[in-house]
Formats: structure tokens, sequence, C-alpha cells
């Protein structure tokens, strides 16, 4: 049984967006390479339609890109990505189909039947994960930022226990924590 996991950036006050939409606050500088061999394990990543229409951007031809990212661009692009949508009418990168539903019973037969663990990202999709029990580790990038409002990473009224797994601290003043959430699946 593979693991479902939960990858986000979030401000210090726990908000992946402010309240314009906007995350350039987070400095991805000091934590690619990082980020880049948390994806390499994972064999399929979940999205809901904003996130994945950013993470397009990671389909191009792999020379395109500076040397230092291209190795994220060949995980990205191997990857097999389902977006959740009720708007896309189609894919427009490799390895991709979308769902119109976000459906659980689904998300733990391919939990059950996957050899790789999976990613969730996007905190709307993660946060109806959350609540259903599937999201087993919830990893985030603390940035050394407050944001005083916008997209919170994780839903209101939304309880959980977690474990503390690792932490790791970056230059640039960004702390990555990885928890399990106890009642996922076991270690």
């Amino acid at each position: 049984m593979s693991k479902l996991i939960y990858i986000t950036n979030t401000s210090l006050d726990g908000y992946i967006e402010d309240e314009t939409g906007a995350f350039d606050w987070v400095n991805p500088d000091d934590v690619f390479a990082y980020i880049t061999e948390l994806l390499r394990p994972i064999g399929t990543i979940l999205l809901g339609r904003r996130l994945y229409q950013t993470m397009a951007y990671w389909d191009a031809p792999v020379e395109g890109y500076p040397p230092e990212q291209r190795d994220f661009a060949r995980i990205w692009q191997k990857l097999e990505k389902i977006v959740f949508s009720r708007t896309l009418t189609g894919a427009t990168t490799r390895n991709t189909r979308v769902e119109r539903d976000f459906d659980l019973a689904a998300i733990r037969k391919l939990k059950r039947e996957s050899e790789r663990d999976i990613s969730i990202g996007g905190a709307e999709l993660a946060g109806l994960a959350l609540e259903a029990d599937l999201v087993d580790e919830c990893q985030l990038f603390l940035n050394p930022v407050i944001v005083g409002g916008g997209k919170p990473a994780f839903r209101a009224a939304l309880r959980r226990n977690l474990e503390l797994l690792e932490m790791r601290r970056f230059g640039t003043g960004v702390i990555h924590v990885r928890y399990h959430i106890r009642g996922g699946t076991p270690y």
C-alpha cells in the first residue's frame, strides 16, 4: 500500500497564497533540489486545476530549463498526473488525465494498488483527502513570512494529531517539517 503525501509551501501564518492569490513570497532557490528529491520516489500526483495549470510550466522540452532545474522537469514529466476539475476539457501535459470528481473510493483503491507513493497538491483537494482520512503525511515548507490572510494550507475546523518524523532548516530560513498523521498508514 502506498502513502498519500501532502506537500506544500506555506507562510509562517499558514497560508499557501496571500489575499491576492500570489505566492511570490516563496523563495524556492534554497529548497529546489530538496523538493526534486522528495518527488523522485512519487509515482502519481493528484492536483487541483489551479495548481495543475501553474505546474504545466514544467512540461516543456527539458533542455529549455536552466541546468539546475532539468532534473525536476524530467521527474515532473514522468509522473502520472490526475487533475480534478469540472472546467478543464482535457490535459495539456503528458501522462495526465482529467477527472471531474474527487472520488474517495477511487483514491483508496489507487493507494492500495500503487507500488509508489502518491502526492497530493492544492489545499482544497488536500483538504478533502484529509477530511476523508486518506492523507498519511504532511510535508510543509514553512517560509519566513507572515502574509496576514489568503488561502490556508488547511481547512478550518479540521483536526488531526500529527507525529513529527523529521525537520530540516535551510539557509534562507525555510524549515521543512515532515509529519505522519496518526491513524494513517503505519511506518
